[in-house]
C-alpha cells in the first residue's frame, strides 16, 4: 500500500506510527475500566484525565470543558439534540446553512419532528453560509446556531470571531455550536478568543484513531445528554470510555497541533504544485477550481469540463492515486454534492468536481504525480 498516492485526508488520515504505537501500549499496560475503584482503574482513570487535559490544552480551555465522544458526528448529534432541547423553552428556532456537514444538516431535519423551527439558510459562492441571510434569521426566540469553521468539500473557512459577534449583538443567549472537525489541527484554535459555547472535534481527520472524537462545552452552557446509562463524564455522556483511542487522540492532537504551521505550509505548497501544473496544461474555462482563494490550502475542489467526477476518480485510482468526489458521510449515495449545489454552480461543474486533500503526510513528488495523471486521463474521459 506504500505506492498509493492518497489526497483524501478530509474524509479520514493515516494514523501517526507514534499514536498506534502509544494505544499499542494503553490497550496492554492500563486496561481497567476508568469507572473501576481498584489500582487498575486508577491508571486508566489517570490517563484519561491527561488525556482531557492535552486536549484542552490545545484549544486553550479548561480540562473540565472537554467530552469524550465516539466521533464527529456524534459530537455533532449532541451538540444539536443537547442544546437545543435543554433550552426549548426560551424558544424552538434554530438556524444553521445549506453548506454543512450532512450529520448536522440531518439533525435539523430530525428536531423538525419534535416542534421545533429549524432553518436552512442560504449558501454564498465559497461554500459558506450567507452570513447577511443568516443574521436576519436570528430572532429572540433562536436558541441555537450551528457553523461549519472549515467546509469539508470546498475549504471555505469561516470567519468565526466576526460571526459570532455578530449573533451575540441581536441575541446574546442564543448557543453557538461550531463543527470543528475538519479545522482542529489544520488552522490555529484559540476558543477563549472565538468565543463558541460549544465545538465538534474528531481524532481520525489528524492522524488518530476512529472511533473517537470530543465535544467542547463551555461551562454553564444549557446542553442535556443524548446517551444515559452509568453517568460517564461527569454524566453527561455515558458508556465506558475508550481509553485507548482517546489516549491516542491526545497524542495526534499534540503532533499536529505543536506542527501545525510546518504542515500548513506544506499543503500550501502542495496546492500550488497542482494548480500551477493544471494552469499549464489547461486551457480557460476547461477547468475550474471550486474552493474560494483564501480557503484552508489542504481542501481544493476541482472541475473539469465534460467530465464525470466519478469516471476519474476511478481511472486515477488505476493509477493508485486516491480522491474523492466529496464527504465521505454521503458519497456512496451518488448523489451530487449538496454544498457545491448550494453554492449555485453549473451543473456541470457540480457534476466533474473532485475533492483533493492534503496532509503533512503527502510529499511534493506525490503532487506532481497527481498532476501528470490528470493530464493523461482527463482528455481520454470527456464526454463530448
Amino acid at each position: 500500500m506504500s505506492d498509493i498516492i492518497y489526497f483524501d485526508n478530509s474524509a479520514t488520515t493515516k494514523i501517526y506510527p507514534e499514536v498506534l504505537s502509544e494505544m499499542n501500549r494503553i490497550y496492554s499496560s492500563f486496561f481497567g475500566n476508568p469507572s473501576s475503584l481498584h489500582r487498575l482503574g486508577g491508571e486508566a482513570e489517570k490517563v484519561l484525565l491527561e488525556s482531557r487535559e492535552i486536549i484542552a490544552k490545545t484549544l486553550k480551555v479548561s480540562p473540565n470543558e472537554i467530552f469524550f465522544t465516539s466521533g464527529g458526528t456524534e459530537s455533532n448529534n449532541w451538540a444539536i439534540k443537547g442544546a437545543a432541547r435543554a433550552n426549548k423553552r426560551r424558544g424552538k428556532h434554530l438556524i444553521t446553512s445549506g453548506a454543512e456537514h450532512p450529520s448536522v444538516l440531518e439533525c435539523f431535519n430530525f428536531l423538525k419532528s419534535e416542534g421545533f423551527s429549524a432553518e436552512i439558510t442560504k449558501t454564498d459562492q465559497s461554500g459558506l453560509l450567507n452570513r447577511e441571510n443568516f443574521i436576519e434569521k436570528i430572532t429572540d426566540n433562536t436558541t441555537l446556531t450551528s457553523f461549519i469553521l472549515v467546509n469539508n468539500e470546498t475549504g471555505a473557512i469561516q470567519k468565526a470571531e466576526e460571526l459570532i459577534a455578530a449573533i451575540r449583538s441581536i441575541n446574546k443567549n442564543t448557543v453557538i455550536h461550531i463543527d470543528a472537525v475538519q479545522a482542529y489541527g489544520k488552522i490555529p484554535l484559540d476558543l477563549r478568543k472565538i468565543d463558541a459555547d460549544i465545538v465538534s472535534l474528531s481524532a481520525h481527520k489528524i492522524h488518530g484513531p476512529k472511533g473517537c472524537g470530543a465535544l467542547y462545552i463551555r461551562e454553564n452552557t444549557r446542553i442535556i445528554p443524548i446517551l444515559h446509562g452509568g453517568g460517564q463524564e461527569n454524566s453527561y455522556r455515558s458508556g465506558t470510555e475508550n481509553v485507548p483511542a482517546i489516549w491516542g487522540f491526545a497524542i495526534a492532537a499534540k503532533i499536529i497541533n505543536e506542527n501545525i504551521d510546518e504542515n500548513r505550509n506544506k499543503v500550501r505548497r502542495l496546492k500550488s504544485i497542482v494548480i500551477s501544473e493544471l494552469d499549464k496544461f489547461f486551457g480557460s474555462g476547461e477547468y475550474f477550481v471550486n474552493s474560494p482563494p483564501d480557503a484552508y490550502e489542504g481542501i481544493v475542489n476541482i472541475s473539469f469540463k465534460n467530465v464525470k467526477a466519478q469516471v476519474l476518480m476511478q481511472h486515477l485510482e488505476a493509477e493508485s492515486i486516491i480522491v474523492s468526489t466529496g464527504s465521505a458521510c454521503s458519497s456512496r449515495k451518488n448523489m451530487q454534492s449538496h454544498v457545491l449545489s448550494a453554492m449555485n454552480l453549473p451543473m456541470e461543474r457540480t457534476e466533474g468536481a473532485i475533492r483533493i486533500s492534503f496532509s503533512g503526510m503527502n510529499t511534493e513528488d506525490e503532487a506532481l504525480m497527481f498532476a501528470e495523471a490528470i493530464k493523461k486521463i482527463v482528455p481520454k474521459i470527456r464526454y463530448r
